[in-house]
C-alpha cells in the first residue's frame, strides 16, 4: 500500500472521484452522505473532509494524508478516527499530531486507540487481524454514522 499511497493522485481521488461520488449519491435522494476508508482510504476520508463541501461525516481507519494536501486543521465535518497503538505505518505519534490539530480547531471528532496492529479490521490478515478491536470499532463505526448521518 505504500507504494500505492506515494503514487496516488490526492488531488484527482479527493476532487473527481470521492466529491462525483457524493454529488451523485446526493443528487439521487441521499440526505446525508459519509465517506470511510481505511489505510490509504482512510487517508482520503480525512481529504476529503477537508475538500469536499457536500460531505457530511468521515471516519477513518488508520490513515493520514499528506498534510500539505489535507490539513485536519480545514476539517468541518464531524470525523471519527480509529487507529492502533502497534502501527509501524500510521503510527501513534501520527495519530497523536491528528488528534492534536483536531482539538486545537475545536473539530467535531471521536479518536480511538486499539492495542493492535495496522490493518486490524483486516480479516484475510492473519497476522494483523484483530476481532475483537475490530468489533468494538465497528460499533463506534455504526453509533457515529446513526447519530451523524440519521
Amino acid at each position: 500500500a505504500n507504494h500505492l499511497m506515494s503514487g496516488l493522485d490526492f488531488p484527482g481521488a479527493t476532487h473527481q472521484d470521492i466529491r462525483g461520488a457524493v454529488q451523485h449519491l446526493k443528487a439521487n435522494g441521499s440526505s446525508k452522505v459519509a465517506v470511510m476508508g481505511y489505510c490509504m482510504g482512510g487517508a482520503l476520508t480525512i481529504a476529503s473532509a477537508v475538500h469536499i463541501p457536500e460531505l457530511d461525516a468521515g471516519v477513518c481507519f488508520y490513515g493520514i494524508p499528506p498534510k500539505d494536501f489535507a490539513d485536519p486543521a480545514a476539517i468541518r465535518v464531524p470525523l471519527q478516527g480509529h487507529f492502533a497503538n502497534r502501527d509501524d505505518w500510521c503510527t501513534p505519534a501520527a495519530a497523536d499530531g491528528l488528534e492534536a490539530t483536531l482539538k486545537a480547531c475545536g473539530a467535531n471528532y471521536e479518536l480511538y486507540r486499539y492495542d493492535a496492529n495496522h490493518g486490524f479490521c483486516n480479516d484475510r490478515s492473519a497476522v494483523n487481524y484483530d476481532a475483537a478491536s475490530c468489533n468494538l470499532a465497528f460499533e463506534r463505526l455504526q453509533l457515529f454514522l446513526t447519530k451523524h448521518l440519521g
